[in-house]
Parts: structure tokens; sequence; C-alpha cells
């Protein structure tokens, strides 16, 4: 279908729905193009609602799609300090990935982009925004008709490129200063761009922009119109240009697809850098424990010189410290938490970004009243938390203090078994205050959620409450299970030990287990979540020496073992077999065994896992695995990764050990997977 107005045609504006788009310098060709995904994206755009997006981005299994489409685009820029008195300028506004969260916060948004399509892509989709006006044509000549009085220009994904914009000896400055030329007295400008020494180029992911590995830390020797920065780097430029106040901020993972917003008055802590498996574009190489060495680069102060990406503030700068965003979920639970200083007094915000978890941010308050209630005569606090802002969020009290996680992880790393244990008895002791008569639990106890300082033990995030009596066992068991998911160097845990103490048998052990997957899918609304779909698309991650990365299809259907012998999994201490069942002599002194049945999407059916003879539990917290139950010992796995991960802390250790494996190995495609394992 030819739709109305094609490129090469020549006229001064077209109106979609209340948009214009201002086409007065348009040269009626468009320079570039991501091709057919384009025209794909326009139908998108003009026929479907946004509410169709997400699944949409769920099926494709396309990256471009998925960068588009998706709402978690809207984070880098969300948080920003806009509102309806204000007039925002959007330069390299695309496929209007945050046009509208702009339009939705600001009085009058003004868009400049090269690409006529890609500008018709974005008035289709807010078309019912009549605030948004989009310039299109070559920057140099939209430039010279824009205002000179807005109070936010952005550059989210720009400025890298401002060679092929300006045409000087100083393009990277002389572009900055021009911006600046169109800001009002008071105003800001926000620069989103990557990190050329991020830390996932040195582990290797490829350079986003020239998708060559190892380029920017070489400084782009193969030159090129993009360059992105160091902190330090972008920081003189700004100030080269007469930007005196600035304020940076680390996103993460990175601009694109943010969670958590980081500064240097809020850093991360040791232990949250998680999410960095996040390659959607093109296969990555997996060098390193980016998690592991984030830890390190956090214990020498280095954060800012390897974060994965940067948004710098220049001018006014909001007083925001930290965000995070808990928006990859169902829309009634879609929230944001914010920490900001001003004088001096730091404040914690929830606020709801969908009107339907508004709801949800009343019965966080709701939750406080009840759960301070219970725990009033007890050793255990409750931050206050007040309903604000007309009822769309939420003021938490801010308290200082070390996560119980973080002071476990310290015993546990230092062999204190008795500390660790020690401790464990005290949190238990203080959670099960109460439960012999209270009608109401945080279920969401875990170890992240308490801060202590002295003796003050303070519950810092009580979201997930019912009005229910969950025992101290049941509680305990959700926070170890949470606590050991995260970090594999938490298996050298005695899990028997901590089984013990929380006297739950296997059977109640996988029925919990059980329970916690459902209440997982209850959060997301059963969409996909971002890492699901990263599998949908396919690239690869890519291990040096592991085989089964090859392209050969016959290597992906291999078992691999891995081993750890309190040093955590590695590729190193890893073995193939060609076949399954197999049996495998395991040399002494090995604490866990990870099985993972093949590099596909998969159903597994085990007949049974023997050590030296003797049947392995597949049940309780020595028994780990990401797929899910659907059968007696039936496992489906929507992911190319799957696996089974058993303690062998309660079995015996020979010079050589047997390790027998039955199983059966039913290969699905991806899609079929996905709809089995939700």
């Amino acid at each position: 279908m030819q739709l109305p107005f094609e490129t090469g045609t020549k006229k001064d504006k077209e109106i979609i729905g209340r948009v214009t788009l201002d086409l007065s310098v348009y040269s009626g060709e468009d320079l570039y193009c991501d091709g057919s995904v384009e025209d794909e994206l326009l139908e998108i755009a003009r026929d479907r609602s946004e509410a169709e997006y997400p699944g949409i981005i769920e099926e494709s299994g396309s990256w471009p799609i998925l960068y588009h489409l998706s709402p978690l685009r809207e984070n880098i820029v969300e948080w920003l300090p806009i509102d309806k008195n204000m007039k925002v300028l959007e330069i390299g506004a695309g496929c209007g990935a945050i046009t509208g969260v702009l339009s939705r916060k600001a009085g009058r948004v003004d868009c400049v982009d090269l690409s006529f399509k890609r500008s018709r892509i974005n008035a289709y989709r807010h078309m019912d925004s009549e605030n948004v006006t989009i310039h299109v044509g070559n920057f140099t000549d939209v430039e010279k008709g824009l205002a000179r009085d807005y109070d936010y220009i952005l550059l989210i994904g720009v400025f890298e490129y401002a060679q092929s914009y300006i045409d000087s000896a100083d393009p990277y400055g002389d572009f900055l200063r021009t911006i600046g030329s169109h800001l009002k007295p008071g105003g800001s400008i926000a620069i989103a761009i990557e990190n050329r020494f991020g830390l996932k180029y040195w582990a290797g992911c490829a350079e986003d922009h020239l998708g060559t590995y190892f380029s920017s830390l070489e400084n782009y020797p193969d030159g090129g119109v993009v360059r992105t920065f160091t902190d330090k780097a972008l920081i003189g430029i700004a100030e080269e240009c007469g930007f005196g106040e600035h304020r940076m901020y680390y996103p993460y993972p990175d601009y694109k697809f943010m969670t958590n917003l980081y500064s240097d008055r809020r850093l991360p802590q040791k232990g949250e850098l998680k999410l960095n498996i996040r390659n959607m574009d093109r296969d990555r190489y997996l060098l390193f424990n980016e998690k592991n060495v984030y830890d390190s680069i956090l214990d020498e102060g280095l954060y800012h010189l390897y974060s994965n990406s940067y948004m710098l503030i220049l001018g006014s700068c909001p007083d925001t410290d930290y965000v995070r965003y808990s928006n990859d979920r169902a829309p009634e639970c879609a929230i944001c938490t914010e920490i900001t200083e001003k004088h001096g007094k730091k404040r914690v915000i929830k606020r709801a970004l969908d009107p339907r978890a508004r709801a949800h941010l009343e019965r966080y308050a709701e939750n406080c009243r009840m759960l301070t209630e219970r725990y009033k005569d007890s050793r255990l606090r409750i931050n206050r938390a007040v309903m604000t802002g007309g009822g769309n969020a939420l003021e938490i009290e801010y308290v200082e203090g070390e996560t119980l996680e973080s002071r476990l992880d310290s015993l546990l790393f230092d062999n204190d078994t008795e500390g660790f244990v020690r401790l464990f008895d005290d949190y238990l002791d203080r959670i099960s205050y109460g439960s012999d008569t209270a009608k109401i639990t945080d279920i969401d106890l875990i170890f992240s959620n308490i801060l202590i300082n002295g003796d003050e033990w303070t519950v810092i995030d009580y979201e997930w409450t019912v009005k229910e009596s969950w025992t101290a066992g049941q509680l305990g068991f959700r926070a170890v299970y949470c606590y050991i998911l995260e970090d594999e160097k938490r298996q050298k845990l005695d899990l028997d030990l901590i089984l013990g103490k929380l006297n739950i048998s296997d059977k109640q052990a996988e029925e919990y287990r059980e329970d916690e997957m459902r209440f997982q899918k209850n959060v997301t609304g059963n969409h996909r979540s971002l890492d699901e779909i990263r599998e949908r698309i396919g690239n690869r991650v890519i291990v040096p020496g592991d085989q089964s990365c090859s392209d050969s299809g016959s290597l992906s259907l291999r078992p691999q073992v891995y081993l750890d012998s309190g040093r955590g999994f590695s590729e190193q201490e890893s073995f193939f077999e060609e076949e399954l069942p197999f049996t495998a002599v395991i040399p002494a002194g090995v604490r866990t065994i990870r099985i993972d049945p093949c590099s596909e999407f998969c159903i597994v059916s085990i007949g049974g896992i023997f050590w030296n003879g003797e049947r392995m539990k597949l049940s309780g917290l020595g028994f780990k695995t990401n797929g899910k139950r659907i059968g007696a010992d039936t496992y489906a796995f929507a992911t190319s990764d799957p696996g089974f991960t058993l303690s062998l802390r309660n079995h015996t250790d020979r010079t050589e050990n047997e390790l027998r494996v039955e199983m059966t190995v039913t290969v699905l495609d991806a899609e079929t997977a996905g709809r089995i394992g939700r």
C-alpha cells in the first residue's frame, strides 16, 4: 500500500492527527534509512495502538522493533523535572522513542530529525499530542528557525554524531555552543551517550555504532564520524564551551534500556550491578564476569570511568541522586523510586508510572500502617511512608545503614560460618515476631530489603505484603532462595545447615519454589521480561573455549557439566559429554555441580541424577533450575542456556566420584518454548 506524500515530493508541512511536520527546509530525500524495518515500523505506528506494542515486541523477536517501540526507552528522560510550563527541544528524535514521555510532561515539544520517514513514524505513534512539532531536515538548516528560549534541550544518542552535523575543526564544541544558544537563562541540556571505556566493551560487547570489537577502547583507529567519550573528556568539552554548572549521572545497564540511574552522590553498592548480559543488537563475547569486576571497580572508586553510559546535565541541575525503574512488569505495578537531596535533606519518593499503579502505592502506604502495628514492640522497624503528590506518589523515610545482604556476604566470603549462622538466627528471630497472631506478612523480607545501623534493623521495602500469616521458615526460605539465585559465589553456603534451621521438608521447599515462580509471573503480568526477549532475538553470548557457541548444530546438543570447588563456576572447570545419558568421573573437593543439558530451547525429562550410586533429590535449596516445572521431574526452558544446579554438601566425597545423569531432551523452537515456559 502506498502511503500519501512519499519521499521526493515538496511541501511545507504535513499534519498527522494533531502533530505538525514542518518540512520547510526538508530536501525531499532521506539520506539514511534502516531498510524495510522502517516500513514495518510505519505500518505499526499508523495501524496499531500503543497498548499493542508490548505484544508486538514479544512476538517479533526483532531488535529494531524492540529498540524503537519499547516503553523502557523513555526511562532515560522520564525522571527529569520537566513540567507543563516548559518548552523542550529534542534533537535527533528518530522514531519517537522518547517523544511520547516528553509530550506528556512538557507544555511544548519541538523535535528535529533528518529522516522524513522516521518523523512520520514518530508523528503517527503520537498523533494525539497537540503540543508536538517535528522539524524535518538537516540540523544546520533547521537550527536557524528554532526558538532560543527552551527550558530543556535533549541530545539522546546524538552528540556522538556531531562530526556529521557540523563541518568545522571543532565539531563537538561548535555543536554544543550552537545548541546552547537556543537555551533560555536557567535552562538545561541533557546529553545521553555511551562511555567509550564502558566495562561492557572490555568484557566483549561490540561498539554500539560500528559493530566492531574494542574500537572505542582503541580510540577508533579506523576513523569514521562517530566518537564517544570518557566522563573527563565529555566534561572538558562542556567546560570549554562555557558550561561551568554540570552534573554527571550514570545510567545502568546503559541509557537505552536504563533500569537504574546513579550519581556521584549515590553510586552503586557492591552486588547491585547484575544486569550485564543485555546484548540485544548483536552477538557478544563474555570474557569475564562483569558483576565481579564491577564490585572490584567499586572498591577502587573508579565506577565513573567504567560506567557503560553517561547522562550529563549542563546548566541548572536536578536534585535527583538516584532513580530505580520497576516498569518491566504489569502496568498495575509499574513504579519508580527516586532519591533526591535538597538543602542537605534526602527524600525517597515512589511514583506511579501508570495511572493503574496508584492503587499499588495506596496499598504500599496501608502495608506500612499494618506492618508498623505488627512490629511495634519488636526489634524490627518499618520505615515510614505517606501518600503525597495528589495520590500519585509515596514519600518514604530515608534511612542510612548497611544491607543485611552485604553483611551476610562479608561473613560468608570470610568463611565465618558461625557468624553467618548467628546473624541468620537473629534475622529469623526478628521477622518471626507476631507470626502466631498477625494476619499480615511482608513476603519480600529478603536480605537486601533490611538496613542495619547498630542494633536497629529497618525494613526499607514492603511492596509485596499479604493479609496472611507466613511462618519464619517460609520467609527465610524465600530470602535464602533469592540470595543464592543472585550470585553464584554464594553457592558455598551450607544449604543443609540453613534448611535445618528453617525446619522445612524437601517437599515444602519444592512447593515454596513453585510459589515463587508464580509470584514472579504475577508481578510481570505474564509478559516476557527483557531477558526473555533477548533470548527470543537470539543473539549469542560467546564464551571463548566454549564449543557450544559454535555454529555447528550438533555441538549445541552436547551436555556440559560445570564444577564448583569453592571459586564459583567457570568455563575452565567444565567439560562436555557426547550424549545423554552419561557417566562421568568427578574429582574430590567439588561442592556444587551444574548440568546444562544442551544449548537450545527445550523440554528436559530427568530419569535420575546419581552421585556415587545415590539418587540426588531434585528439591530443596540444594536444587536450582532456570526452567519451569511442567510435570514430575520435567522442565520447560524458555532460554537457550538451560541448566540445573545441585549441591553436594550432604553427599559422600571420594578421591574419584561417579556422576550418572539420565535425562532426555526435546528441542523446541523459541516461540513454543516461550509459551510453555511462561
